[in-house]
């Protein structure tokens, strides 16, 4: 089984895949953890790059983010389902500060060592806008249309639910 777990920052996209890969026994990778070093530093592409393909050489995985430079189009086409966790800002917003307080002074077992939890004028601006600009709005409409047999979107914490309860105890 690969399993690839897109979707806005803050939906639970990392939550989703510990307890996917979890449930079928299988590894995962969560991109934040290639795409950063210590203290937020991004790591170079190349050096990502290489750390995903290795990855991807599994015969199952999770694999969850975005980073259209991490082989997106490889994962999408090789996995044998794609999530999409297509949230409404203000769900975003409020579990991101939530997860802030939670992990406040602390490192995230999803995020890169040393990258202490933080919630920043910036993030908030990804959340609420860069992260959900036209350009992205577009990539994942053209994912869903390319992939629809295969993509599963989920829209809120309830479907989430409502889709472990179904795939974990169906």
């Amino acid at each position: 089984m690969k399993i690839a777990i897109l979707g806005y920052s803050g939906s639970g996209k990392s939550t989703l895949a510990k307890n996917l890969a979890h449930y079928y026994e299988i590894p995962v990778l969560f991109l934040d953890t290639v795409n950063f070093l210590p203290n937020w530093v991004e790591r170079s592409k190349q050096d990502g790059r290489l750390i995903v393909s290795d990855f991807m050489q599994n015969d199952s995985w999770v694999i969850d983010g975005n980073y259209g430079d991490f082989f997106q189009r490889e994962r999408l086409d090789q996995s044998d389902k794609i999530i999409f966790m297509n949230f409404p800002r203000r769900i975003c917003i409020y579990r991101a500060f939530k997860r802030y307080l939670k992990y406040k002074n602390t490192t995230r077992e999803d995020m890169a060592n040393g990258c202490i939890e933080k919630i920043d004028l910036e993030f908030i601006w990804w959340i609420l806008h860069e992260g959900r600009n036209k350009e992205r709005r577009n990539n994942y409409k053209q994912i869903e249309k390319d992939f629809k047999d295969k993509i599963v979107v989920l829209k809120n914490p309830k479907e989430v639910d409502l889709y472990l309860q179904n795939t974990i105890n169906p």
